[in-house]
């Protein structure tokens, strides 16, 4: 299958780039199938959290579709959905993907169906699962494990199509609080098991094993998810045997974790109305509940935003910061594959949510024994979420995998939309409509994921694009989030940086004004004029002080389209639902940058750090 070609900016390959290959009679080279390098990197989409048949919760919804499955459907071919239809992406193929089984359980729930399958010997007298193996045999010798390995080395296309082998580490917190990670190795080799929460449930154990494999030769990170879900456990203000933090905690945190999934299935971890009420957008998706429960979620400890301020005052105030980590989307989806577009959204739980009234989004039908109009379960919350977004030099394990690890990341809500975000001290005027913006950005400055050193009297400028995902709503705003520490203590705000139309932002912080762009709900159009396709800025920080710790992140905004609930509703032919939101802004979120005053930079920070120019 030929790539699919990522949309690139306005800028020139340097001389040279693109040159010749030399073929070898009887062999292939690996060039000849991989495009060259480009230096200034393109954006690649994929998802890294995608479960199949050999998770546990995802079989007992009757799914049957395997880690191949996962893979051909991320490059565009249709699967079969549990409730009898057939799944397939609408926007094209994915350009990477991982399948994140779940290592606790891996495969025993199929094994348990299959009389022939030597997981029952395993089981012993009584069903004791304590003799049973970690991973089951799926039936042809190999465990599932294997085969998830095996699965991940068959599809993976350099040049084309990037998989990772990987699993989900599956952890709670008493209370049921959420401590999920997905563990993602880079190369095509893994440990012969998984570290799963049967070793152990506390995160920094998993770290441990990371470290300890890592000194093996198996390179991987781990990112967690649904922090939303985690009632104040995921970034919780000391260890998990409630020691408090110090330099080696934080140095080891973020080695292995050095990106946090913003938004999936689930709901979206950005922020609260609670911790920032003064974010106009920050109800936003909000899944309240623990994971698998009913019981609400605390949303102190919860949420990303409030980890960057609290890291920032760590770092002022104890010489350490265990906060530091990049943005990515996911889906989550336990169908082994998900459809990020809201009129495409069929839910991410088999049979579980595939009908419109199981996700509670139609009326049941009349005369149900509950006497409800709609069923009442949580999956009315859930979200038709997200991708990840790297910038990349090619689409290989390699080039993916470092962009992750340098947190060169942002994440969608599942439009295709395209950010990048810079800041330097010596950015010249009209840098944002350069041609050559991206080169002289690199060189001039640091890119999302990195620190920006202090500089003596000089105050940065900050170099924001975003584009639109074709198939999606125009952009309405793009917008800049600061969080800053002052007198001790830390603060954020929200400046709008483009706007729409051709729109300026004014007033205190700056707002675009409305784009005008509404929605007909009697067929869920919108209007194609109204808004960007693409909005880019360069900005100085009108409150900049050079004393004061701050980080920066982006987040691009689309114009108004309907949620996925309303389109069940749509195809139903009633009305939507009137306690659930009838429309929704789909966004992207950079990675962020950290201002660092006059200091060295963090231990974790790479080679990105600089004071600006190189």
């Amino acid at each position: 299958m030929a790539p699919r070609k990522p949309v690139a900016h306005r800028v020139r390959r340097p001389p040279g780039l693109l040159c010749c290959v030399v073929l070898v009679p009887g062999v292939l080279a690996a060039a000849e199938t991989t495009a060259p390098p480009n230096p200034l990197r393109d954006a690649y989409f994929g998802d890294l959290h995608v479960h199949t048949r050999y998770s546990i919760d995802a079989y007992l919804f009757g799914v049957r579709t395997d880690p191949d499955h996962a893979y051909r459907f991320a490059r565009g071919e249709a699967i079969e959905h549990p409730s009898g239809f057939r799944l397939q992406l609408q926007t094209g193929p994915l350009d990477f993907l991982a399948v994140t089984d779940h290592g606790a359980f891996l495969h025993e729930m199929p094994a348990t169906y299959d009389p022939e399958n030597s997981f029952f010997a395993a089981m012993g007298p009584g069903g004791n699962r304590a003799n049973a193996p970690v991973a089951a045999d799926t039936g042809d010798g190999r465990n599932a494990w294997q085969a998830t390995i095996e699965a991940a080395e068959r599809h993976n296309d350099p040049g084309s199509f990037t998989t990772f082998i990987a699993y989900e580490y599956t952890a709670f917190s008493e209370g049921r609080g959420n401590l999920h990670r997905n563990v993602i190795f880079k190369g095509n080799e893994a440990p012969s098991q998984p570290f799963t929460a049967d070793d152990s449930n506390n995160p920094e154990d998993l770290w441990q094993w990371l470290d300890a494999r890592r000194d093996e030769g198996f390179e991987a990170l781990a990112i967690p998810h649904n922090s939303n879900g985690s009632n104040g456990q995921m970034f919780r203000l000391e260890r998990a045997d409630g020691r408090d933090f110090d330099a080696a905690y934080a140095a080891q945190r973020n080695r292995n974790e050095p990106l946090v999934e913003i938004t999936q299935g689930k709901g979206t971890s950005d922020t609260h109305p609670l911790l920032s009420p003064n974010d106009e957008w920050a109800d936003f998706e909000i899944y309240a509940f623990r994971i698998g429960t009913t019981l609400p979620s605390q949303a102190p400890g919860s949420y990303v935003r409030e980890a960057y301020l609290n890291g920032l005052v760590l770092q002022e105030t104890r010489g350490f910061n265990p906060f530091r980590f990049g943005l990515i989307g996911a889906t989550d989806s336990h169908n082994a594959g998900g459809t990020t577009g809201e009129s495409n959204f069929h839910g991410n739980f088999g049979a579980g949510d595939g009908a419109a009234v199981r996700r509670g989004s139609v009326p049941l039908e009349a005369g149900n024994p509950s006497g409800r109009k709609y069923s009442q379960t949580n999956n009315r919350y859930y979200s038709g979420a997200g991708l990840t977004g790297v910038w990349a030099e090619q689409n290989t394990r390699d080039s993916i995998y470092d962009a992750l690890r340098r947190r060169e990341t942002f994440a969608t809500t599942g439009p295709r939309v395209r950010v990048r975000f810079f800041a330097g001290y010596d950015y010249p005027d009209g840098l944002a409509s350069d041609l050559e913006m991206i080169e002289k950005a690199y060189a001039g400055g640091v890119p999302m994921g990195g620190d920006l050193l202090a500089s003596a009297g000089k105050s940065p400028r900050f170099l924001v694009w975003a584009s639109r995902d074709k198939d999606s709503a125009p952009l309405q705003r793009l917008q800049v989030v600061k969080g800053w520490v002052e007198d001790g203590e830390a603060n954020e705000q929200i400046v709008d940086l483009a706007c729409a139309n051709g729109d300026a932002p004014s007033g205190r912080p700056p707002r675009c004004p409305d784009s005008g762009a509404a929605v007909d709900l009697s067929d869920c159009s919108f209007p194609r004029n109204a808004g960007a396709a693409e909005l880019s800025a360069l900005w100085r920080d009108p409150d900049f002080d050079p004393a004061q710790r701050a980080v920066y992140y982006v987040r691009a905004l689309e114009n108004p389209t309907c949620r996925w609930s309303t389109w069940d509703a749509l195809r139903a032919g009633v009305e939507p639902r009137p306690d659930l939101p009838a429309t929704l802004q789909e966004r992207a979120w950079s990675s962020p940058i950290w201002y660092v005053p006059g200091e060295q930079p963090s231990p974790d920070s790479q080679d990105h750090s600089q004071r600006g120019a190189r």
